[in-house]
């Protein structure tokens, strides 16, 4: 089943605002980090995989978005799980995942 841009857009967003609550959960004295940290991952998955198939109009007009360090980082984050760093993570939520939700909030009404 394929999914257009405007549910990819969505579907971005959603990730990156669970990823917004989830990381809260992190900073505050919650026992089962591990959980919260594989929640938070497999969103940064989602995300890079919508990314990779919003259409060049979309990424075009953002070049300041870094839309290939994106779906890289999700390719690490699937093939490499291995030597994904938590502080990382971590830094890609709170520093740059706020951009990304700003450019594409600014597309949900043009689709």
């Amino acid at each position: 089943m394929s999914r257009d841009p405007a549910q990819r857009i969505d579907d971005v967003l959603e990730a990156i605002e669970r990823c917004t609550r989830y990381v809260v959960a992190l900073q505050d004295d919650f026992t089962d980090v591990e959980m919260v940290e594989d929640a938070i991952e497999r969103n940064l998955q989602i995300i890079g995989e919508a990314v990779t198939h919003l259409p060049a109009d979309i990424t075009g007009a953002h070049l300041e978005v870094p839309w290939s360090q994106i779906r890289g980082f999700r390719n690490i984050l699937v093939h490499q799980y291995f030597g994904v760093d938590v502080e990382v993570v971590r830094d890609v939520v709170v520093t740059h995942l706020p951009q990304l939700r700003e450019v594409l909030r600014g597309h949900v009404d043009d689709i």
